[in-house]
């Protein structure tokens, strides 16, 4: 399982313009439900898991992200969607509960499997350690700058 390959391309949104984290899952979750990936309830379950397990995580570099995600029952096929801002979004810390992260980055996962969530979180983990990586996707200006920015990933680790 690859990241490049899970992304739908319809739900790849260089430069968003958000006000909250809210508002980036609604935009995301909206567009895989509308593709047919999601089940009705996709978002708000998103939705209260962020309430209750954030997913905002601070990064080495200038740039913070937060991956939203859901209980696999909500999946009707995996897909990834992923989300530059415009301007920073709060999300809740990951691992600081009542602490909120500024996030630039959002990576939203809808995967069928529990297993398939660890495989991909793990690579999404490599893709965020490196701050040079960060960088090249947040540059991205267009969708096919950041799908082609994605699919060269695995040649640039």
């Amino acid at each position: 399982m690859n990241l490049a390959d899970l992304l739908e391309p319809l739900a790849v949104l260089p430069r968003l313009q958000a006000v909250s984290a809210e508002q980036v899952i609604r935009k995301l979750g909206g567009i895989l439900k509308e593709q047919g990936y999601v089940a009705d309830g996709f978002i708000q379950a998103t939705l209260d898991r962020e309430r209750d397990t954030p997913t905002g995580l601070p990064l080495a570099g200038s740039v913070n992200a937060a991956l939203p995600h859901v209980d696999p029952t909500y999946v009707l096929r995996p897909a990834v969607g992923l989300a530059t801002l415009a301007a920073p979004v709060e999300f809740g810390h990951m691992v600081e509960k009542g602490t909120r992260v500024a996030v630039r980055l959002v990576i939203m996962l809808a995967l069928d499997k529990a297993e398939s969530q660890v495989q991909m979180l793990s690579q999404v983990a490599g893709i965020l350690q490196d701050p040079a990586l960060v960088d090249a996707i947040m540059a991205c200006e267009t969708r096919g700058e950041l799908l082609d920015e994605i699919r060269l990933l695995p040649a640039r680790r």
